[in-house]
């Protein structure tokens, strides 16, 4: 029997990210949100463990999340992170106090195995001393009786504490981000030397499952694939065809808001490569039509994906009865449009752009338990060209979401032109696998600059580049100097319309990697 976490969401913004580090370990983890499961059920479904995530709130309040705290007679080994650790405090008889004004965010130095004269098998493997990423406003004042503090830091009493007769852990940092320095070697602990686990899950095994499950359940059905060419949106269009073959159809719509050149690379791409059935429907001045005078972001991409399913419809209508709708949908997309209790910070036109109503028995989503990183493997798995599954991610809004304010034709053209000469100049200093996602902003504000005797009077592009292994965080990179002023320079004197150039040098948290 397959080892498997549960994943137990009590709101945080990092909750999909601990799964992906689990299933890095390779260990299979999934997520159910803390109201949406009981003890009961838990007990019975086989858990190797359970990790209880961060969120929001605090365990004091009567209106935050709580739950039964017979989970921890289960026998079952728990990880707390962060709201995790202290409502594992609470449940356990323990006291919670805020921490007022020496509440501690970002990085912050933890003392683990000196705290008392047995080390921790959490912390098995790392110094004493360590870089931990913080985030809380309370703090464990008094840890329930059984349990022993195992690591703190300059501000906190209890930054960690066990009971490790029961095989009960608990966190204040997260360990799950890459600012921890060890984080992965804690949650390895806690997966192999605490839960016993065995390391049987892998990509190659997804693939088939997915492969698998599909053929069967979609047997005689036929569906229309939402392909962007983009490396989700490809990934589970080769997925899907791997299932049902030619009653797939891929429906490439070129919504006018696309890069350089890309509408005619992705027609060539999959009709030559894959020999998938593709209908390429060029609808660019039906979006551009909708899209006039809008400016707010949200109601961009609501626009944007509301279009892409009636265009699915249309399509649909003329091919007869087709009975579902594939897309692309990855985690990253699911934690921040919100699914489940966690705080929305954007809606993604996989998620939260669909309208109410779909002329589609179901949609379908081969993808959804993905983060990046995953979807790329699973791409390499399928045999689908190394080129394509890392090119450079695009959001299905396309340059909507790339161009602040109004958009129209004429600054899709000068951002097309100022971002493929900034990809340009990245590719031809080699440094493409430095960088995880670059790209060009148009941005609404217009300077006055000089060209030649004349006075401009021209928009502002921001660059952007970030370095990351699983888009929930990143970091900006810090590209050359020379590389920044050549790529300024280029812009400025060949794209018409440009007066200044800047570099955006805001890390995720707290910008995200898009501007809208």
């Amino acid at each position: 029997m397959q080892d498997k976490i549960l994943v137990l969401d009590f709101g945080g913004q990092y909750n999909q990210l601990i799964a992906r580090r689990v299933r890095e370990q390779h260990v299979y983890a999934e997520i159910r949100p803390y109201n949406k499961i009981s003890v009961q059920e838990i007990a019975q479904a086989g858990y190797t463990g359970i990790i209880f995530t961060g969120g929001p709130n605090s365990v004091y309040d009567p209106a935050s999340p709580h739950y039964d705290p017979a989970i921890l007679d289960l026998g079952i080994p728990v990880l707390g992170i962060c709201y995790g650790h202290q409502l594992i405090a609470w449940m356990a008889g323990g006291e919670i106090a805020s921490a007022g004004s020496i509440s501690e965010y970002g990085k912050v130095e933890v003392h683990t195995n000196q705290v008392k004269s047995e080390d921790c098998v959490l912390f098995k493997g790392m110094p004493e001393k360590s870089t931990v990423w913080m985030s809380h406003t309370d703090y464990v004042r008094r840890i329930p009786d059984g349990f022993e503090v195992d690591a703190v830091t300059g501000h906190c009493p209890c930054a960690a504490m066990s009971d490790a007769r029961r095989r009960i852990y608990a966190v204040q940092f997260h360990p799950e981000v890459t600012h921890t320095e060890y984080g992965r070697q804690i949650l390895h602990n806690f997966l192999y030397d605490v839960c016993g686990c065995s390391g049987d899950w892998s990509m190659d095994d997804f693939v088939a499952r997915t492969v698998d499950k599909y053929r069967r359940e979609m047997e005689g059905k036929t569906a229309l694939c939402a392909l962007s060419g983009g490396v989700d949106s490809s990934v589970a269009a080769v997925l899907m065809h791997k299932a049902i073959g030619d009653r797939l159809t891929c429906v490439f719509v070129d919504h006018g808001l696309l890069r350089k050149d890309e509408g005619d690379m992705v027609e060539q791409t999959f009709r030559r490569k894959f020999n998938i059935n593709i209908i390429r429907v060029n609808a660019a001045d039906r979006f551009l039509g909708k899209l006039a005078g809008v400016t707010e972001p949200e109601k961009k991409r609501k626009i944007i994906g509301e279009e892409f399913i009636r265009v699915f419809e249309e399509e649909s209508g003329k091919l007869g009865k087709v009975n579902y709708l594939v897309q692309g949908t990855i985690y990253p997309d699911v934690i921040e449009s919100g699914a489940g209790d966690a705080s929305v910070i954007k809606s993604h036109h996989n998620v939260g752009g669909l309208p109410d109503v779909v002329d589609f028995d179901a949609i379908v989503e081969p993808l959804r338990d993905l983060f990046k990183d995953e979807v790329r493997a699973a791409g390499i798995e399928l045999g689908i060209p190394y080129d394509l599954v890392w090119r450079q991610p695009f959001p299905g809004p396309g340059l909507a979401i790339r161009v602040m304010g109004e958009i129209t034709e004429e600054k899709l053209s000068i951002l097309r032109e100022a971002d493929a000469i900034f990809r340009e100049e990245i590719t031809a200093a080699k440094l493409e696998k430095e960088t995880n996602q670059y790209f060009a902003v148009l941005t609404n504000g217009r300077s006055v600059g000089v060209m030649g005797d004349a006075r401009t009077y021209g928009y502002t592009l921001a660059l952007r580049a970030v370095s990351t292994d699983d888009f929930m965080t990143a970091d900006w990179t810090r590209l050359p100097y020379e590389l920044l002023a050549k790529a300024s320079s280029r812009i400025t004197n060949e794209v018409r319309g440009i007066s200044r150039v800047v570099y955006d040098i805001t890390s995720k948290p707290p910008a995200t990697v898009e501007w809208e």
